[in-house]
């Protein structure tokens, strides 16, 4: 696909298989570190343009890897299928000295199947599935084709043990990305007026997420004193901007701007996911908010089986933020929980000292560059 960069026979390689633009970026930052390191070793695989710019071949580019729903998956099985073998074909043509495989566990669990079982070269596994909350089945599996493990989530450890493989803990890529982020000059939000609580609403980064949610969460505004806060809501994305605006009841939106928005915001009312960690890291208390469709709550209620869902609380290990779940995530429940937390400095500042609580659990001491030392130590071993 690009051309600059293409693998040659005689350098060193390794395969890097990232399905989606989030692995895109961790990867990118990985091998800008090594490359930092040695020069020599040549990466090529499946990417996206973060990791075409830190030098990498690409066969394939993420914006053709991404699907949503099965339905999607269904309808492009074919070509899928012929990206994957077409990948087996050109391990087998250039013998890398390693794969990293980057998230995407419905691709990167069955191209290390079958890389074990036909050439049975060194498989590096960054960011774990999500075998915690389903799917522990696939422990055993996971241990039999993948030889080291970089995870992550702390507890993600724990998870493997008992099995025969290395699982390593390298610290939360977030960490370093809001460190930088803090370090930079402040950027000038619309915060409107001087006083009142500064209220970050971030309503998911899905189109279906924002349909269930930001509605909720204008709600819960209007159940608030008047200029007891001042709200500003995060559009994920470009593509859900426009229906972010016609849904925020007249409250102002900034667009690309969700880290420094909850830099400066006092508290959060925070769709599930991800962005709990991030609101954490960012010093923001918060209240985790989940909506989603009825039979896919009933269904989800039976396969996951953990007592909180916000990630945030699953690596605190307890409810530190209150979570607002289906039929609970109504707007009067919310806004008495603001009342009673964020609008009360003592509560406040008690929600505060829990997001500096899953700073130090996600650091990992090293973070980024521990990272590095484990994929070039196993590059080592291998010449």
């Amino acid at each position: 696909m690009s051309e600059p960069n293409e693998p040659t026979a005689s350098a060193r390689s390794v395969l890097v298989i990232a399905g989606e633009i989030s692995g895109d970026m961790h990867a990118a930052k990985l091998i800008r570190e090594l490359n930092e390191r040695e020069s020599g070793i040549q990466f090529w695989g499946i990417g996206g343009d973060e990791m075409e710019a830190a030098g990498v071949h690409l066969e394939y580019h993420v914006r053709d890897m991404a699907v949503l729903g099965l339905s999607e998956v269904i309808r492009r099985y074919g070509w899928f299928r012929n990206v994957f073998h077409h990948m087996l074909e050109l391990a087998a043509e250039r013998q890398p000295d390693a794969i990293l495989l980057v998230d995407y566990p419905g691709f990167n669990l069955r191209f290390a199947k079958q890389i074990k079982k036909r050439f049975g070269t060194k498989v590096l596994y960054y960011i774990s599935p999500q075998v915690w909350a389903w799917k522990a089945s696939r422990i055993p599996k996971i241990a039999a084709t993948v030889d080291r493990l970089m995870v992550i989530l702390p507890f993600e450890v724990e998870c493997y043990a008992g099995h025969d493989l290395q699982v390593d803990f390298v610290g939360h890529p977030l960490v370093d990305e809001v460190a930088a982020a803090r370090n930079q000059g402040r950027v000038d939000l619309p915060w409107g007026a001087e006083s009142g609580l500064r209220l970050a609403l971030l309503p998911g980064s899905r189109a279906q997420e924002v349909e269930r949610i930001l509605p909720l969460l204008v709600e819960t505004v209007k159940c608030l004193p008047s200029g007891s806060v001042r709200p500003l809501i995060a559009a994920a994305s470009p593509e859900l901007e426009p229906r972010v605006r016609e849904l925020s009841g007249g409250l102002p939106v900034v667009l690309g701007q969700t880290r420094e928005l909850l830099l400066q915001a006092e508290f959060g009312l925070v769709a599930s996911g991800t962005a709990t960690l991030e609101a954490a890291l960012c010093h923001c208390p918060m209240a985790v908010i989940y909506r989603t469709a009825a039979f896919t709550w009933f269904v989800g209620k039976r396969v996951v089986k953990l007592p909180q869902i916000g990630l945030a609380n699953i690596v605190a290990g307890r409810e530190a933020f209150k979570e607002f779940l289906q039929d609970e995530a109504a707007p009067n429940a919310i806004a008495e929980h603001v009342r009673a937390v964020a609008l009360q400095p003592e509560a406040l500042a008690q929600a505060k000292a829990a997001t500096l609580e899953i700073e130090g659990k996600l650091a990992g001491g090293a973070g980024q560059r521990s990272l590095a030392d484990i994929v070039q130590h196993e590059l080592e071993l291998r010449s």
